[in-house]
């Protein structure tokens, strides 16, 4: 191996090296923000896979609540042994994920639950709760270091430690369990070893709230029958009973037309404080509606008033049978409906403004005779220079009312149609040919003198 070539292998080294390093601070300092941050959780890319040298071997036990009963909002918390076992004859690394669920269609928010980690069996340990598409998430991790190095379990080995849950006092009151699953935030568990515990929540007071939804069919937007394929206007009614619910109401209006229509162009207008408001649609094409007030304002029943029709923009050409959704959510970050309705009716194109064709009336003009004598030499002549004259000053031009009259612009109409030229133009033609004829026997008689 030459010197240079040397040099330029260590290079390559040192290169790749360099490198490694600075990838590896980028993914320990993400991991930082999302710890000290305490919402979003690093990707799970970011975490290496699993150093066994063979199948993810970790699996996961949960040991019963203590003290056992329901929990209650606000009051006293609950405590169960976690433990990891690595049976494996590797050390394995182990980055504990749990997953909170209430069987209930509003996320949970932080402070909805309370959440610790003590370690039993295991180095000292730091914990935080996380929060990411509308899920609650608890995380635990070494103390004095960031979220991304995880715990190391031994060969053979198993590291323990003891959670502590409760219900904060804004845990929803709609929702009667609290649900944790604890998996990791990589590939590190064997196939099911996972595992899952749920707490028993103490009924709000009252009966739990419900909701139902209808439409009803108001006929077209200008408040007669004549034509409601051109714009349809309903209401859509929100029914409620039992206690107030904990949060607004969010409403996802879905149109679905047939599978051959791939650019309806919806347009939806709802009513605000006495104005319709045009609803803009999402990325989805759905349209969310203005929240509905978890009270009702105080009344049993709540409605919004709703025009649906179609714009300029629309593929579709005909009368056409869709089908108007409605889904009643309790949060918008977690879209799981407590009430669904759904109704029918045809939406068809705004009609089209269209005009008939108007047919200019042509210029009557008398043909040419044939030139035979002085008399009618002088009225072909006459014609002649008449028309010429018409065909370059004032051409034919048709108003709106049919008459055919004399203007400065050329003949146009609803299909551009130029009949009256054409019929104006054939007369000076036919014109020329008589004054040509006449001067060709005038020229054949001076040579024949």
């Amino acid at each position: 191996m030459s010197a240079r070539t040397a040099v330029t292998a260590v290079t390559t080294a040192v290169t790749a090296a360099v490198t490694t390093r600075r990838t590896f601070r980028t993914a320990a300092a993400t991991a930082v923000v999302a710890a000290v941050a305490g919402t979003v959780l690093m990707p799970l890319s970011a975490y290496a896979a699993p150093a066994t040298g063979g199948a993810p071997a970790l699996r996961i036990e949960l040991g019963a609540p203590v003290p056992s009963g329901p929990l209650t909002r606000g009051g006293a918390t609950e405590s169960f042994d976690l433990t990891v076992t690595n049976p494996s004859d590797k050390a394995a690394p182990f980055h504990p994920w749990l997953l909170g669920n209430l069987g209930s269609p509003i996320a949970l928010k932080k402070n909805d639950v309370v959440f610790t980690v003590d370690e039993v069996n295991a180095p000292d340990t730091a914990s935080f709760i996380g929060q990411q598409d509308g899920g609650w998430q608890g995380l635990f991790y070494p103390a004095g270091k960031d979220a991304s190095a995880g715990f190391e379990v031994p060969a053979g080995g198993k590291l323990k430690w003891k959670v502590t849950v409760g219900l904060g006092k804004s845990f929803p009151i709609n929702s009667n369990a609290f649900e944790l699953r604890a998996k990791t935030l990589a590939k590190e568990l064997a196939p099911g070893g996972d595992a899952t515990i749920s707490f028993k929540a103490t009924p709000a007071k009252g009966p739990a709230a419900t909701l139902s939804t209808h439409f009803e069919n108001n006929g077209s937007c200008d408040g007669t029958n004549d034509d409601e394929t051109r714009c349809k206007q309903l209401m859509l009614w929100y029914r409620h009973e039992g206690i107030a619910f904990t949060s607004d109401l969010v409403t996802r209006l879905t149109v679905k037309f047939p599978g051959d229509v791939k650019h309806p162009d919806t347009q939806v207008r709802v009513m605000v404080d006495g104005n319709w408001t045009d609803v803009h649609p999402d990325r989805n094409g759905d349209f969310m509606l203005p929240k509905m007030p978890k009270d009702f304002m105080g009344v049993p029943a709540e409605a919004f008033a709703l025009q649906v029709k179609l714009g300029p923009k629309t593929q579709v050409t005909r009368p056409t049978l869709v089908t108007l959704q409605a889904g009643v959510a309790l949060d918008e970050k977690k879209v799981e409906y407590i009430s669904t309705t759904s109704t029918d009716f045809k939406l068809a194109p705004a009609k089209q403004a269209t005009t008939k064709p108007e047919q200019p009336k042509p210029v009557q003009s008398k043909p040419a005779k044939p030139a035979g004598s002085t008399t009618q030499v002088s009225q072909t002549s006459s014609s002649a220079s008449s028309a010429a004259s018409s065909a370059t000053v004032t051409p034919v031009t048709a108003p709106a009312g049919g008459t055919a009259q004399t203007s400065g612009s050329l003949a146009h109409t609803g299909s551009d149609s130029n009949t009256g030229l054409y019929a104006g133009l054939a007369a000076v033609l036919v014109a020329l040919g008589g004054a040509a004829a006449w001067l060709g026997a005038r020229r054949r008689g001076g040579a024949r003198a």
